[in-house]
Order: C-alpha cells, then sequence, then structure tokens
C-alpha cells in the first residue's frame, strides 16, 4: 500500500495527447454550420469607417460649438411670484474666478453691508452721512466698471486687483464715516455735558 509517489513521478512516461486524423475539419465544418461563416474583412471595413467620420465630425462640432460661444456669460432662469421664467444674464464676478477670490470677495461685502446697516441717521447727521454716500456711490459705479471690463476682457491681475482695492475703499471709507460720526456725537455731548454744568 505504501508507495513512493517520488518514485513513481519519476519513472513516469509523458505522452502527449494525439487528436484523431480529420479533428480539426470536422470541428471547423461544425463551426460554420452553427455560426456560419466569419464576415470578411471588405464587408466590415465601410460600417467602420463611416462610423469613425460620424464620430469625428460629432467631436468637431461639439467643440467648434462650445468654442463660439460666449462662455463669460451664464444664462438662469429667474422664476416671478406670477409663475413666468424670465431669463438672466449673469455677469462673471470675482468668485467666479476662484474660491479663494470669492471668500474675499465675500468679506468685503458683508462688511460694507454690515456698516451700511449699522448706520443711525439723524438730522445732525444727514449731511455728512449724504457726503459719504456719494463717495460711495462714485466707488460703486467704478466697481461696474471694473465688473464689465472682467467681462470683456477676461481676468487680469490689474482687474482683480483694482476691484479688490475698490472694494477695500469702500470698506475704509465707510469706516471713517463711523468715526466721523462718533466724533460728532462725542462733541455733541460734550456740548451737552458743558451746558448741563
Amino acid at each position: 500500500m505504501g508507495q513512493d509517489l517520488r518514485k513513481m513521478m519519476r519513472e513516469r512516461v509523458e505522452e502527449t495527447p494525439r487528436l484523431s486524423q480529420g479533428h480539426e475539419a470536422k470541428f471547423a465544418s461544425k463551426l460554420e454550420s452553427n455560426f456560419g461563416s466569419e464576415p470578411s474583412k471588405k464587408e466590415r471595413l465601410p460600417w467602420l469607417k463611416i462610423a469613425s467620420v460620424a464620430l469625428v465630425f460629432i467631436t468637431v462640432s461639439i467643440f467648434g460649438y462650445y468654442s463660439l460661444t460666449d462662455n463669460n456669460q451664464v444664462i438662469i432662469a429667474d422664476s416671478t411670484d406670477d409663475g413666468n421664467v424670465t431669463l438672466v444674464n449673469k455677469q462673471m464676478t470675482l468668485g467666479d474666478i476662484s474660491p479663494d477670490l470669492k471668500k474675499v470677495e465675500d468679506f468685503y461685502t458683508a462688511g460694507i453691508n454690515v456698516q451700511l446697516a449699522s448706520l443711525e441717521i439723524t438730522d445732525d447727521t444727514k449731511d455728512l452721512i449724504d457726503g459719504y454716500m456719494e463717495q460711495l456711490a462714485e466707488l460703486n459705479s467704478e466697481y461696474e466698471t471694473l465688473n464689465e471690463e472682467l467681462n470683456t476682457m477676461g481676468p487680469t491681475e490689474s482687474t482683480i486687483t483694482a476691484l479688490i482695492d475698490n472694494l477695500q475703499l469702500r470698506l475704509q471709507l465707510l469706516f471713517k464715516l463711523k468715526n466721523k460720526l462718533k466724533e460728532l456725537k462725542n462733541q455733541n455731548n460734550e456740548k451737552f455735558n458743558s451746558i448741563q454744568t
């Protein structure tokens, strides 16, 4: 019962299997009868040419369409209260160029809005505030001009810098206004205190 497998493997004679005569021809005839003959390369080639030409034409058409259309303006749908939808052209802003510029723009616009919202307009401060609002309106119109330049000429370093500087100037102008209003309030308080004493 105990046979040495190593010895058996060494003594084993290699036998190569042989196919019967005509086996390959029989197999080929059965394949042909079941699946038909293989189409020749000449039959397949015209369809491949037509498909590749169509694919190239579609690709060039899509690329041409996107390169010739105006990519600076995005058309968005704006729905109104009565259910009508209107198309609005959206101009490119700093936020559309990069996320970092969007953060800068949002920071300054939020600061400007906070300062504007915190202004207390009284009869004594109305003239002072109106003067600063005129300067702010000039800076705002300059900002819109720079934004149009950004949309027509594309983003350049000088335009982006000018837009950020404009936002900074507007915020600084509002801080100066707040300081002037505090000074005016302190002067009024001093006058009131001196009158009472």
